[in-house]
């Protein structure tokens, strides 16, 4: 059962007189898959909060494919790190699942967490959670299977999606867990063998959640009880 603090939109766990100031300086936009709306080490033009979209932050490594360290979606936000005077993003972010999310000028998001203390505060739990998420991933890649990290990956796709249905191709997922794509093909396969998934074209369908979850290396429910433990 799905932690119910991640199910919670992040602009959402501030007091609602504050969360109504805050919108006032929010555009609703369109998010569309394979976006870049940040580039490592360039100044964000926005920060967004996730509504139904969500974000990877990708890692660039000098003659290899980028590596994802981590997901944003409306349990968090793109640009918390602004509120530490870092004005540059340190990870490229690119949508990997399309929708909707809130964008806010800089310049508004730093009058924001000037003005509101109870933003600042609950800013500070989820940088203290995407930190201690990052330091995961770095773990969860040197001693953890492939198959057991793309199941879990699986699942914390399927948090943030609204079907069973994920569109990524195998080129994509060798890319987001950092191997080869032949390893991708076998890990998919196997999972697909246990009728787990079901893998074609580019498109997975989950079909048995729980058994992703026996199968998953325990990073997975370990993220959530991260943010729940925060967030509760």
């Amino acid at each position: 059962m799905p932690f119910k603090a991640r199910d919670t939109p992040l602009l959402e766990q501030l007091p609602p007189r504050v969360l109504s100031q805050i919108l006032k300086h929010c555009d609703l936009v369109e998010l569309n898959f394979n976006e870049i709306i940040a580039e490592k080490d360039k100044p964000y033009k926005k920060v967004y909060f996730p509504q139904t979209a969500f974000i990877s932050l990708m890692q660039p490594v000098a003659a290899h494919p980028a590596i994802e360290i981590g997901l944003i979606g409306k349990e968090g936000m793109l640009g918390a790190s602004l509120m530490l005077g870092i004005m540059e993003s340190p990870f490229r972010a690119v949508v990997q699942g399309p929708g909707t999310a809130y964008s806010m000028p800089v310049r508004d998001f730093q009058w924001a967490i000037n003005k509101h203390s109870s933003l600042l505060k609950v800013l500070y739990r989820y940088q203290y959670v995407q930190i201690i998420q990052t330091t995961r991933v770095i773990a969860c890649t040197q001693f953890h299977s492939v198959e057991a990290r793309l199941a879990s990956w699986l699942l914390l796709i399927h948090d943030h999606v609204h079907t069973d249905l994920i569109q990524h191709t195998h080129d994509q997922l060798a890319d987001m867990l950092g191997v080869l794509r032949s390893a991708v093909t076998i890990a998919a396969g196997d999972l697909q063998r246990r009728k787990l998934i079901n893998y074609a074209r580019g498109k997975i369908n989950i079909l048995d959640r729980i058994g992703l979850k026996d199968m998953s290396c325990g990073c997975y429910t370990t993220s959530r009880y991260d943010y729940a433990k925060q967030f509760s």
